[in-house]
């Protein structure tokens, strides 16, 4: 038996070698290129008690309530409802836009018109992506979902991804979709959950495991050799029988086809004497110059009593470069119909090679979402699973 390397220790990485690990009993070596655990996942308490998470905010919202079950294994969790304000035009309102979002855009006696006629045109829906509000065939529905897409959605978007709202995959307007009523949950999943003592917590319990081997501050593409003659995976020239790649797929394959676009943060820090200073614990600027959001971590803590003061972290996007000071950290992939193509030819590139597994947002470059990336690593092990069984 050969050796098992996974790169990255986010959950994707993390669950993988934990169930190689413990479903079949492999030795595994985990390989992180960064100092810390969890990925972009990772969170810590700061100077002043805070538990701040480092590379932006992380709710767990899910319908499928096995997915709490399964985390709840490595970290205990407590509910939360996740809510946010969007400060448009000078006030702030309410994120997920809903029916108190519209009297507060156009007023009370221009809403009664327009909330009756989306009750009328979207019947027995709970919440509808902006664009069919923009798409719908009445006039003053058209109007409105008009006037909060410009406001909000094409801003925000446009400043978020460094594109053209147009070129990106309608996924990304779908996230968030209006409410149709006064729900001021961000999201309308029926679990909402964050871990009392952070996700860090999580990882550091999955990956402790007698047959988990983890290496941090170990960038895996100076030991990962792809022999394109043979079609082998070695690792610091030892035949790999098994890796698991959960970062930039371009990066592996060394830009072979041109990089592929992601985005990152400059995550820039304020702290206060006050206990409170934000209206919410995020705020959304869809009209601010550079930046898109702040979260004041304070108001997300499960026991805020050794904390002091609050911080306040705020959020500029710009364009990945794996060379720069700021912004070399890969957050999101950019989707779109070219990026998409480019992803294919990396793809057919993988294939060659019958012991690469590709899993996660960077490796799949997919916009995959928490639950969404939980789900998926735990279904994905099985085709791990299935080549362990076929190799041995």
């Amino acid at each position: 038996m050969g050796r098992i390397i996974v790169v990255g220790t986010g959950f994707s990485g993390s669950i993988l070698a934990r169930k190689i690990a413990e479903e079949c009993g492999r030795k595994v070596e985990v390989v992180e290129k960064r100092g810390h655990i969890g990925g972009n996942m990772y969170d810590e308490y700061d100077e002043h008690g805070i538990l701040v998470q480092r590379y932006g905010p992380h709710f767990l919202n899910t319908n499928k309530y096995w997915i709490i079950e399964y985390l709840s294994q490595y970290a205990e969790l407590f509910p939360h409802n996740t809510k946010l304000l969007s400060f448009l035009d000078g006030q702030y309102i309410r994120l997920p836009f809903n029916f108190q979002s519209v009297q507060e855009l156009i007023g009370a006696k221009r809403a009664e018109t327009v909330l009756r006629k989306l009750r009328e045109n979207f019947p027995g829906s709970d919440r509808v992506p902006i664009l069919q509000i923009v798409d719908c065939p009445d006039r003053e529905v058209s109007e409105f979902g008009t006037l909060l897409f410009e406001k909000a959605f094409r801003t925000y978007t446009s400043k978020m991804w460094g594109t053209d709202v147009n070129k990106i995959d309608k996924y990304v307007l779908e996230r968030v979709p209006f409410a149709m009523n006064y729900d001021e949950r961000y999201l309308n999943k029926d679990f909402q959950y964050l871990p009392k003592k952070g996700f860090t917590e999580i990882f550091r319990n999955m990956l402790d495991h007698p047959n988990i081997d983890v290496r941090l501050e170990t960038d895996a593409l100076e030991h990962i050799a792809l022999e394109e003659r043979t079609n082998k995976i070695t690792y610091d020239a030892d035949e790999v029988e098994l890796l698991i790649f959960t970062g930039p797929i371009d990066e592996l394959f060394q830009y072979k086809f041109g990089s592929l676009p992601y985005r990152s943060l400059d995550i820039r820090y304020e702290s206060s004497e006050s206990e409170d200073v934000l209206p919410s614990e995020i705020i959304s600027f869809p009209q601010a110059e550079g930046k898109t959001r702040s979260t004041e971590y304070r108001k997300i803590m499960f026991d805020d009593s050794g904390a002091r003061g609050s911080v306040v972290a705020t959020e500029y996007p710009l364009w990945y470069d794996p060379n720069a000071k700021v912004g070399n950290i890969p957050y999101y992939p950019v989707v779109t119909q070219e990026s998409e193509a480019l992803y294919g030819r990396y793809l057919e590139e993988a294939a060659k090679y019958k012991n690469l597994f590709l899993c996660g947002r960077l490796a799949e470059f997919k916009y995959y979402n928490m639950d969404v990336c939980i789900e998926h690593a735990i279904a994905y092990f099985e085709n791990v699973k299935e080549y362990l069984r076929h190799e041995r």
